[in-house]
């Protein structure tokens, strides 16, 4: 007879019950990869299904005209929230989750729910005119901003690790509504090429296609992804907050992102009616003005964890974990570039890799210390405190040599500050030293 852990031998265990220590299995619906691929399946049905609606609307030709049109400002946005992202960068799974969702499950739910929408108060106020006036500044903006926060959500719940501030928020939500601004532009692009085709208008400045094209991809490519970032905001500041305090505002928080979202896009999409130039007064005085100001705030918080990563890391210097140099060059965009290059150059893509995870998991660390320090941080700060130091000790090798030549160049003058705070303590700390 078979013995189990926790079992005298020779005695199996009782029928339906679980060996003592034994670690539990997890259901086929559990596993990570049946979720994955549950999820890529969605989506992938969701863009074909989304493919093939806009296609029916446009016709091949100006699919493929919308198509080409659409896809130019997408680099551009991607770059942009990259850029936002550099001193603690996401994992890419959670971006290309965050367009994909976009471009085909959001958008699958906003054209679908906004033609019945619009269709049903067409027929109960015999109001064609009105109902696509309402639906437009009405019901758009509340099914597109509701269908763009579900892929925010969903980060913030299942890659919780991943979203601990308010650039994540704006990274997630911005990628997010490019993808759904990118399947929108290919419609009304393809749309319009087809009404230049109807009127016999040739390609040129005076044509619609031309007039969409300057008003959606170069006046304002990212008034999409700028609705959506207040909903991202919202549940970036309540990623910031201790998990087992305020729990209403950790909920009132993303609601009232979500809100402010909703009445920005219902003011954009109202502004053609304000008259002839309502649009360009809308854009100039509101749009713009709004824009630079979310744009400040994430540059400014990215400067603020910066300035975290210098201030906390001292600490683990102190204690045997980090060299010298490192919290300097941890704390300078400057600086992590020139480790990158200098890995690269001498050890080469594994090198450079490593460096780059390095300069994560030390940005990881300072902003999980910070927040100990607030009393924000979670049940699991040790576990995860060590889990970090664990990743930089086994990636010593190539960042230590990396970062000291990048604190030199960046600063050569530079020296060491002397770390009069508290030492970190418990079991969490000293199995290594130089």
């Amino acid at each position: 007879m078979a013995s189990y852990p926790g079992c005298p031998p020779h005695q199996d265990p009782a029928p339906g019950t679980r060996p003592a220590g034994a670690v539990p299995h997890p259901r086929w619906w559990e596993r990570k990869g049946v979720r994955a691929a549950g999820l890529a399946t969605l989506l992938a049905l969701s863009g074909a299904v989304i493919a093939a609606l806009v296609r029916e609307q446009t016709g091949t030709e100006g699919f493929l005209v919308g198509l080409g049109l659409a896809v130019l400002p997408v680099p551009l946005l991607i770059s942009a929230f990259r850029w936002l992202d550099r001193v603690r960068p996401g994992p890419w799974r959670n971006l290309l989750f965050a367009f994909a969702w976009g471009a085909c499950a959001a958008a699958l739910i906003a054209i679908v729910a906004n033609s019945f929408a619009t269709r049903w108060i067409e027929t109960a106020t015999a109001d064609p005119t009105g109902a696509d006036t309402l639906g437009a500044t009405v019901i758009a903006p509340v099914v597109e901003e509701s269908a763009k926060a579900a892929a925010v959500l969903l980060v913030f719940l299942f890659r919780r690790r991943d979203f601990t501030g308010i650039v994540d928020g704006v990274v997630i939500a911005g990628v997010t509504a490019t993808g759904f601004a990118f399947t929108e532009n290919i419609l009304y692009l393809g749309n319009a090429f087809g009404t230049d085709q109807l009127t016999g208008t040739g390609p040129g400045l005076t044509s619609v296609t031309a007039a969409t094209f300057f008003v959606r991809i170069v006046m304002s490519p990212f008034a999409h992804p700028l609705f959506t970032v207040l909903t991202g905001i919202g549940f970036g500041i309540a990623a910031v907050m201790a998990p087992d305090r305020g729990r209403v505002r950790r909920v009132l928080l993303p609601l009232a992102g979500l809100l402010a979202a909703m009445g920005m896009h219902a003011f954009w999409n109202g502004s053609s009616s304000f008259g002839e130039y309502g649009f360009f007064a809308v854009y100039a005085a509101f749009m713009v003005p709004v824009f630079g100001l979310v744009t400040w705030l994430a540059v400014y918080v990215r400067h603020r964890e910066l300035r975290t990563v210098r201030d906390e890391l001292p600490a683990y210097v102190a204690a045997g974990w980090l060299a010298p140099p490192e919290p300097f060059a941890l704390g300078s965009l400057k600086a992590r570039r020139l480790a990158r290059e200098y890995a690269a150059y001498y050890g080469g893509k594994e090198a450079e890799t490593a460096v780059a995870e390095y300069e994560r998991y030390a940005t990881s660390l300072a902003l999980l210390r910070r927040r100990g320090h607030k009393g924000r941080a979670g049940a699991d700060f040790v576990v995860r405190e060590r889990e970090l130091l664990d990743a930089l000790w086994e990636r010593r090798g190539y960042a230590r040599s990396a970062l000291a030549y990048a604190s030199q160049v960046a600063a050569p003058m530079w020296r060491p500050p002397v770390y009069a705070g508290p030492m970190p303590q418990g079991p969490a700390y000293n199995p290594y030293r130089y």
